[in-house]
């Protein structure tokens, strides 16, 4: 088996390096061959590469016929600078997943909007971060064909007793980049999650009245709160659900699982897959 190594959005710094190498001798130990795209390592300011060099990274993995998955090792700002140079057709008849979290919500969810087709929301370097053993185990239960230890979350709900639907979203600074433009996903019927590194009350606040503004939280069948790091550990009075209930209607459906987002212990979710949650049950 071989995989796509990219990174779409800011490149890596120099010093993860030998994270880097770590991870392509770890996933060799599971048989798979990690073949790294030339534009990974910053070479100016936080540019990998351009747009145009980026975007090619990518799409050279989905006609490779001996690539199996690709995998986006990159978080930051820069990854929907590639969605106008990708080839959406080419994609769409293409039957790999493309892995990444947090700016790389933007690509994930453009491949949603233009082809359909599922994504995984997880960030590969889960293998060689701080929970390394965890995830080790149940990256390999993924690849022995067990889903459940890396995609099964817990999950308890706020509002609402249950929802269904196909998912979107996910870091919600990063998705309302989309906003506006022909990537941003039809949010009927959607469940929407939702999940952040960075901001506290100020900013959740600021996206989440963009989030309304774009109308998708009167389209959507229910909304999924996953972590939201810096707004949990600032121990703030008013909670993100209390912020969300002030866009939402009593009747929307509200879960949150702390199993999903940006923690180095996080499970994966699939974006652009059919999910259904119901009150005292874990996943789909």
């Amino acid at each position: 088996m071989k995989v796509g190594l990219c990174a779409c959005s800011n490149g890596l710094s120099a010093n993860a390096n030998n994270q880097l190498e770590e991870l392509i001798q770890v996933l060799q130990t599971m048989g798979i061959e990690a073949v790294p795209a030339p534009h990974i390592f910053c070479k100016t300011d936080a540019f990998s590469g351009t747009d145009p060099e980026r975007a090619a990274d990518l799409m050279r993995f989905y006609r490779d016929s001996e690539i199996s998955a690709i995998y986006d090792l990159s978080g930051g700002d820069l990854a929907n600078g590639i969605l106008k140079y990708l080839d959406y057709d080419l994609i769409a008849a293409s039957g790999k997943e493309l892995w990444g979290y947090s700016d790389l919500t933007t690509v994930i969810n453009a491949i949603l909007s233009l082809t359909g087709k599922a994504s995984v929301l997880y960030q590969v370097r889960n293998l060689v971060w701080k929970n390394a053993e965890l995830q080790r185990v149940r990256y390999a239960d993924h690849l022995a064909g067990r889903e459940g230890p890396l995609f099964d979350f817990g999950y308890r709900f706020l509002q609402g007793q249950e929802m269904s639907g196909i998912m979107a979203g996910g870091n919600i600074r990063c998705l309302l980049k989309l906003a506006g433009t022909r990537f941003w996903p039809d949010m009927s019927g959607k469940i929407l999650f939702l999940e952040a590194f960075g901001g506290e009350s100020g900013q959740i606040a600021s996206l989440l009245n963009q989030l309304e503004l774009t109308g998708a939280l009167e389209q959507v069948n229910g909304i999924l709160l996953g972590t939201f790091i810096a707004y949990e550990r600032a121990g703030l009075e008013l909670s993100v659900m209390d912020l969300l209930k002030t866009h939402i209607r009593e009747d929307v459906p509200v879960a949150v699982t702390g199993e999903i987002g940006h923690g180095t212990d996080a499970k994966a979710l699939r974006v652009g897959a059919f999910y259904e949650l119901k009150r005292n049950s874990r996943t789909r």
